[in-house]
């Protein structure tokens, strides 16, 4: 057997805001930032004694300014990938409703786009599965 690199597990909750039209919201990684300019879900890292739908929820209330009932979450699907320093899991949730408006409180760009279009949008490693994956899964 090979030998086995020692990596961390970082857990970051992300969420596929629909809208009443069916489009989902996605932000683009500002400048500056690791995989800057590069699409991605909403969300954020996990703390430590947290659970995802509490970081999801306020990972939401500090980037767009909006509120989530936790019971407003549903979990959808995962992604795990494997980056030179760490190991990301990622629970994905589906969130229709939310309070206030979305508003790009870090600088980010945002965009709200058909699941079919996701393709289109350049996105890091862990996301790249769940944007060919999302259309399938929303018509469920």
């Amino acid at each position: 057997m090979g030998e086995r690199r020692e990596r961390s597990i970082v857990i970051v909750a992300a969420c596929a805001l629909l809208n009443e039209a069916g489009a989902v919201l996605i932000a683009k990684r500002p400048l500056g930032r690791p995989l800057a300019g590069l699409w991605e879900f909403p969300g954020g890292k996990v703390e430590a004694g947290e659970e995802p739908e509490e970081a999801l929820i306020r990972e939401l209330a500090e980037e767009l300014g909006i509120e989530i009932a936790k019971g407003d979450l549903t979990p959808l699907t995962f992604a795990s990938h494997a980056y030179p320093d760490f190991h990301l899991l990622m629970p994905v949730y589906l969130c229709r409703r939310w309070r206030g408006s979305i508003t790009a409180n870090e600088g980010q760009e945002l965009a709200f786009v058909r699941p079919e279009e996701l393709r289109r949008y350049g996105m890091p490693p862990a996301d790249e599965p769940l944007k060919i994956a999302l259309p399938g899964l929303l018509r469920v």
